[in-house]
């Protein structure tokens, strides 16, 4: 298992690296402490019903690393995530992207004169994202052989396999195209403690609503519903209910488990579709901001705790996703409701004293 994890990574991680130039020396500390904390909540949280990210901003806050100071190089020089227009000119470091792009001929547009700063915020909100890798590498481990029913169907030799993923790509479009349009709307406005306090209401009640209907339905005594059963419909109100969790603090987990159950599949194979549906979605998101964020986080952090994130991250994950199919089998929903609550209201104190901001 460990073998298969690390062929993962490597994997994930290959592309970036042979793109990006050397670079210098971290620009901030990540201490290893700090890499296996946030990895340990990414492994508890991402497949958990009560929302990775947002447990992660919580995180970064309280580890000090949501400063928004420019980052500046070993000879003095302000660091960039994106240079202003004059940067060319005067020789300060270009952006990953712009030398991306200086690489394949092509010249990059130069549309924003003031220029968006390298900052320890930006690398640490970066870094909550593509330490996702890790996660995923847990589900592309626990459920290989879905994976190659998958890949048999592609070939026309499983058609439950063929519909299986037929059904996660119609799941996945609506978040992919959404949070597309709407990614650095995102980030500007809903990564923050009092964005996530909302949502961890939100979603508590969503949930509790949700619980107590699958429970009157299963008293019915009617079957749920199998996982190769699903139609395209049924995953594309999956899909839609994943864009809400765009929203910082709602969960991709929780929102994709609600729409298994309203599929009516049960808690087992609602959890199941969930962490398929999220094995491509994390992956499209992981790899869009280790595009666009990755040599920018690494010039700030360094390789080493980066990795050692991601590698927490898969092995705790693995453990939560046992974890989850068995009590959602046993017993619901209903605990993270109140956990989800227990949340929102330390989170509240701890803002109201201004331990958080």
């Amino acid at each position: 298992m460990m073998r298969s994890l690390l062929l993962f990574l490597a994997l994930a991680w290959g592309g970036l690296l042979l793109a990006a130039e050397p670079v210098p020396p971290p620009a901030a500390e990540l201490s290893v402490s700090d890499a296996i904390i946030l990895g340990t909540i990414e492994g508890v949280t991402e497949y958990l019903p009560v929302s990775s990210t947002g447990h992660l901003i919580i995180a970064n806050t309280a580890l000090h690393l949501g400063n928004g100071a420019q980052l500046r190089n070993a000879a003095g020089q302000p660091l960039w995530y994106k240079p202003p227009v004059f940067a060319r000119e005067a020789g300060l470091p270009l952006s990953f992207k712009q030398r991306a792009l200086d690489w394949m001929g092509l010249e990059p547009a130069m549309d924003d004169p003031q220029g968006v700063p390298l900052t320890l915020k930006l690398a640490a909100d970066s870094y909550t994202v593509i330490i996702q890798f890790g996660a995923i590498a847990a589900v592309a481990v626990l459920y290989w052989s879905q994976f190659m029913a998958m890949l048999r169907g592609l070939l026309g030799r499983d058609r439950p396999g063929l519909r299986l993923l037929v059904n996660l790509a119609i799941a996945f479009l609506p978040a992919a195209v959404v949070g597309l349009l709407l990614h650095d709307w995102i980030d500007a406005h809903l990564f923050s403690v009092r964005a996530v306090i909302a949502a961890q209401i939100a979603g508590a009640g969503l949930m509790w609503w949700v619980e107590r209907w699958r429970q009157r339905r299963a008293a019915t005594g009617q079957p749920g519903l199998a996982l190769e059963k699903l139609s395209a419909r049924q995953s594309v109100g999956i899909g839609l209910l994943q864009c809400v969790a765009l929203w910082p603090g709602t969960s991709r987990s929780m929102m994709t488990i609600v729409g298994g159950y309203a599929a009516g599949l049960e808690p087992r194979r609602a959890a199941e579709f969930s962490f398929l549906l999220g094995f491509v979605t994390l992956s499209a998101a992981a790899l869009f901001k280790s595009w666009t964020d990755g040599a920018a986080m690494i010039e700030v952090f360094g390789w080493p705790h980066v990795l050692l994130g991601c590698a927490v991250a898969a092995v705790v994950a693995a453990v939560c996703v046992r974890f989850l199919i068995t009590w959602l089998t046993r017993h619901g929903l209903m605990i993270f409701v109140w956990y989800r609550l227990g949340v929102a209201a330390v989170l509240g104190v701890l803002l109201a004293v201004g331990y958080l901001h």
